[in-house]
């Protein structure tokens, strides 16, 4: 009986990371186009998605703690010159690489090969800075402020959830119905994979993972094989991450933007070193920013905003001095 639970568990979990890659995908979100819509639009749109999917992760780990649902949590770390310097290393190689942790997902499910040797640079980069330095971050020994919120501040914050939700469907029926009829289901489609929308339903699908299979971040997957110690989860942990590339390329083709691209070797190298420089800076952290945006600052902890500020500062500063290199002078 409890292997059928834990088997149904995974397949649900499974099916969650799959949702994800898909909305990671179809949302084309990614740190850098984030930034760079700051940067060249003059809009938030995107970074205030990623905000949003850390708010409805806290929202989902209140209402889980309330009703003793709640896996054990990672710990948080101490902030200090290491965050800073990994932040910034993780936002120069999301810059080179032209795509975050999320955006390597989503042009994988665009067919851009290319993008296979990020991970692989990841891998890289991890390995390098563990042979080299070999940090040990601090640990903190007090928990998280959430965790620590009286049991009763999960249900206005459950309320809140749900009416988003109902305001988002209601927009997107109301905009339909006022279209003409050949042109509501795009604009139906569209609603759903705004930014904001598109980033909700990782952090749904994110907290739903977590309750099922624990805490899970792909990135660390290939950090702690880097590290070379003793994985806990292998096999489970690798499935979900195939889960979560196919669930990328099913977004990628029913939304016609796959198309099989052969990379070059400038392609490769690019990809390579940027996944390794994001590598180095998820290891002297912790955490790339999948793990920062979807577990540390949901749990409101100082390390995982500090990382991830300087992260979006580095990008739009290498996007501004870019922009003013390409102007003539």
């Amino acid at each position: 009986m409890n292997l059928m639970l834990a088997s149904f568990a995974f397949v649900a979990a499974a099916a969650c990371a799959a949702l994800m890659g898909f909305s990671i995908q179809r949302g084309a979100t990614c740190t850098v186009a984030a930034m760079d819509e700051i940067v060249n639009r003059r809009r938030c749109h995107r970074l205030f998605g990623f905000l949003e999917a850390s708010l409805w992760v806290t929202g989902g780990l209140l209402i889980a703690r309330a009703v003793d649902a709640l896996p054990r949590m990672p710990a948080g770390y101490a902030a200090g010159a290491a965050t800073v310097a990994g932040g910034a290393l993780l936002g120069l190689g999301a810059y080179v690489n032209r795509a975050c942790v999320f955006g390597t997902l989503a042009r994988l499910g665009n067919g851009e090969w290319a993008y296979v040797a990020t991970p692989l640079g990841f891998f890289a980069g991890c390995a390098s800075v563990d042979a080299l330095l070999a940090p040990v971050a601090s640990k903190l020994e007090s928990g998280s402020p959430v965790l620590q919120a009286a049991a009763w501040v999960a249900w206005p914050v459950g309320a809140a959830m749900l009416a988003r939700v109902g305001h988002g469907l209601h927009r997107a029926l109301t905009d339909a119905r006022a279209s003409h009829p050949a042109s509501a289901r795009a604009l139906i489609a569209r609603r759903i994979w705004s930014p904001h929308a598109a980033t909700a339903l990782i952090g749904i699908t994110f907290v739903c993972m977590l309750l099922l299979a624990g805490a899970w971040a792909y990135t660390d997957v290939l950090a702690e094989v880097a590290r070379g110690g003793i994985v806990a989860n292998i096999a489970p942990r690798t499935l979900l991450l195939v889960a979560l590339t196919g669930g990328a390329v099913v977004g990628g083709v029913t939304a016609e933007r796959f198309h099989s691209t052969r990379p070059t070797t400038a392609q490769l190298v690019r990809c390579f070193a940027g996944g390794a420089m994001m590598g180095c800076g998820s290891l002297l952290i912790p955490g790339s920013n999948d793990g920062l945006i979807l577990v540390g600052m949901p749990l409101l902890w100082p390390y995982a905003w500090l990382a991830f500020a300087t992260m979006c500062v580095t990008i739009g500063t290498a996007l501004v001095v870019a922009r003013l290199r390409a102007v003539p002078a």
